[in-house]
């Protein structure tokens, strides 16, 4: 993939298979992702992989692996060093990389070696020389861990055969960080909590039965991000000692509640708070259709009220499809990208970027709705 404002001006249009809101539970759960922490032997740990040949030999190494693999369509690579701005920001948003493997926005920091390998339908992909050297990641629709964790699994096994490595009879998967060894297993929901996050409380509760259970409750890009328009993403933090399946089945059971629970307290929200949701709905859905520029958090914090509304039948449209798409598109470097005149040059000032979000934002809830 390159950085090609028409090529991505298309990325940007269309979403990837895992956001197609058709999984199960997809009123409160967006997706699942499943991550294996990997590393190949005779190289030392990327955080004392100072020397550029090695690095870039792991990758090139790794890279003609994942070449050969059907990631669930074409393969696509990007290296980071070669990746415009505006490329890089858009797979941070697509979730297909991490901030680890893209810390900065002008490249400055993308050390020797760092790429991606993922599959046309963006279900799977393969971070190289981020934390470790290979981060397997395959995300699914709706709650469907189980078929996240298939996803991983199925390229884990072929890059098993191709590569050598690094596994510890006793200790399981060696990995750069000790939380990780074991396993090597992160598996996430993300899930879209309105109802819960209007009772702070409730959501608080949420948070020390996630923590008593060996979980974790973040933000809209996992680790050190903050929660926007309603999103939390429960994943979690142990793998030494314990299986891949018992790691599954404990998320599973704990996310099985929290739907539960968010779904009892939206209707109690509709019985006992009618008239106020109703304002808020139809305040958010006003702005969306008439502001003249939009930040990012208040086109998603509006976004959620009016996907609130949808479910509880308040609203009628937009589709559960175009919100998924809009909460991807609303984003900075979408936007630019979808405003494909721009999309060649530098990040766009963000001034810029919200007036071009409320027009994105106009355009497509106007007709439609």
């Amino acid at each position: 993939m390159t950085a090609n404002p028409r090529e991505l001006y298309r990325w940007a249009n269309q979403l990837g298979a895992w956001m197609d809101s058709s999984g199960a539970d997809a009123d409160v759960v967006i997706s699942c992702r499943v991550r294996l922490a990997r590393n190949i032997d005779g190289y030392p740990f990327v955080a004392r992989l100072s020397d550029e040949t090695k690095a870039q030999d792991l990758a090139e190494r790794s890279l003609g692996v994942l070449r050969e693999l059907a990631l669930c369509g074409e393969t696509l690579i990007v290296r980071m060093k070669e990746a415009s701005p505006l490329l890089r920001l858009m797979l941070r948003e697509r979730h297909l990389i991490s901030r680890d493997l893209s810390p900065s926005e002008d490249g400055s920091h993308a050390l020797p070696g760092r790429a991606v390998a993922f599959g046309a339908d963006e279900t799977v992909s393969v971070m190289v020389n981020e934390e470790d050297h290979l981060r397997i990641q395959a995300l699914a629709g709706g709650f469907q861990l189980g078929l996240a964790y298939q996803r991983a699994q199925a390229v884990e096994r072929e890059l098993e055969t191709a590569l050598p490595l690094t596994y510890h009879e006793e200790l399981g998967w060696l990995t750069a960080c000790p939380t990780n060894v074991g396993t090597g297993l992160r598996a996430s929901v993300m899930l879209h909590l309105p109802a819960l996050a209007m009772v702070k409380p409730e959501l608080e509760k949420v948070f020390q039965a996630a923590t008593r259970t060996g979980l974790a409750v973040r933000g809209l890009y996992g680790e050190g991000s903050r929660a926007v328009g309603d999103f939390y993403q429960i994943s979690n933090q142990i793998t030494l000692g314990r299986s891949e399946e018992t790691l599954i089945q404990d998320l599973e059971a704990l996310v099985q509640k929290i739907i539960a629970f968010e779904r009892r307290l939206r209707q109690l929200l509709l019985e006992e708070q009618q008239p106020a949701l109703r304002d808020r709905v139809s305040r958010s859905i006003g702005l969306l259709r008439t502001a003249r520029a939009m930040p990012t958090e208040a086109a998603l914090a509006h976004l959620s009220h009016v996907r609130l509304g949808v479910q509880l039948s308040m609203l009628e449209g937009p589709s559960r499809e175009l919100l998924n798409a809009l909460a991807v598109q609303v984003q900075k470097a979408h936007v630019q990208a979808l405003f494909q005149e721009q999309a060649g040059a530098g990040l766009l000032e963000t001034s810029e970027r919200d007036r071009l979000r409320a027009s994105l934002l106009r355009q497509r809830l106007a007709e439609r709705t």
